[in-house]
């Protein structure tokens, strides 16, 4: 297993770098650079903007300059703001928190309300029941993120007035431990649902598919022909094959909603990693960007591995050399 998850680290290293290559250059293709946003045209002379540019590095060749930065990062240098003048790392350690609790919620609430509903959307196959839920599923995989928020927004916060719009507490509060979570729940609720209904929609898909599928096999048959009841049926020989691949998507599930986040984030004001990277791409915070696609790209390539590992551990006829 040891030998298996080198491996694949190992093969992971050149997708990460060719990953950064492409941001790089891509961001580089955009026209100007972080002094446009700092230095002011009116009363910047072009002598002073040349010399920044020089001090920066920015009058050097892309390539020059990617592989200065790569030379930062393999020291562990994952470089400054350029308006902050603060480590990128100290940065993103002050949001990581925040966009990691959003997406554990919303990771939680999907499977939490995905596996029922797909188990029972496959005990009512092809009723009135499974067609709306199966209407809805699809609705909740094809309606984009950016509209489900503005519809929370909208409908929740300002007809309804239920819950806050945005934001991360009460503004001016000082809490701690129990009572700190109790204030930020409000403002939680919102966003890991926008966040998790993409998600919660593909696991009902997945479930119901395996179920029905599942409910077909012969043992199944074989334990209803014991007088077994419906519910030690369901529950204990189907459920827990039925779930083989469902259990694998949690791998793939944390990456998908890392990434959601950033838009999720933005909407409702929430102080993670994603609102920090759109101001950063608006202020061409180049290290910044660089930093939060190389801990994204970890996360998917991540994932992936995390899928077979635990697709080897629930199903023991698969052996990883």
């Amino acid at each position: 297993m040891s030998r298996y998850i080198a491996g694949r680290v190992l093969q992971m290293i050149p997708l990460v770098v060719g990953v950064t290559i492409i941001t790089f250059a891509i961001m580089h293709l955009a026209p100007g650079n972080p002094l446009d946003v700092m230095m002011n045209p009116l009363i910047t002379s072009p002598e002073m903007l040349a010399k920044a540019e020089k001090e920066l590095g920015f009058d050097q060749p892309v390539y020059i300059q990617y592989f200065r930065w790569l030379e930062q990062l393999l020291q562990g240098n994952f470089g400054y703001s350029y308006l902050s003048g603060r480590p990128v790392l100290e940065l993103l350690g002050a949001r990581l928190p925040a966009t990691m609790t959003l997406a554990a919620a919303a990771l939680v609430l999907s499977y939490v309300v995905g596996l029922p509903i797909g188990v029972l959307s496959a005990l009512k196959r092809y009723s009135m029941l499974d067609r709306i839920l199966t209407t809805l599923s699809f609705g909740g995989i094809s309606v984009p993120e950016f509209f489900l928020c503005l519809t929370f927004v909208y409908m929740i916060s300002l007809k309804l007035d239920l819950l806050p719009t945005s934001g991360y507490g009460t503004l001016g509060a000082e809490f701690a431990g129990v009572a700190l979570w109790l204030d930020r729940l409000p403002y939680l609720v919102l966003p890991s649902i926008s966040l998790a209904i993409p998600s919660m929609a593909g696991i009902v898909r997945y479930t119901r598919s395996s179920m029905l599928d599942v409910l077909s096999e012969d043992y199944v048959r074989t334990a209803r022909a014991k007088g077994l009841r419906e519910s030690i049926v369901i529950y204990k020989h189907a459920l827990g094959n039925a779930l083989l691949p469902v259990i694998t998507l949690f791998g793939l599930q944390f990456p998908i909603l890392f990434g959601g986040a950033f838009v999720v984030e933005y909407i409702f004001d929430w102080p993670g990693m994603g609102t920090l990277a759109v101001a950063s791409v608006s202020n061409r915070e180049y290290s910044i960007v660089m930093a939060i696609n190389l801990i994204s790209a970890w996360l998917v390539l991540g994932g992936n591995l995390l899928a077979d590992l635990l697709y080897a551990a629930v199903d023991p006829r698969i052996r990883l050399a």
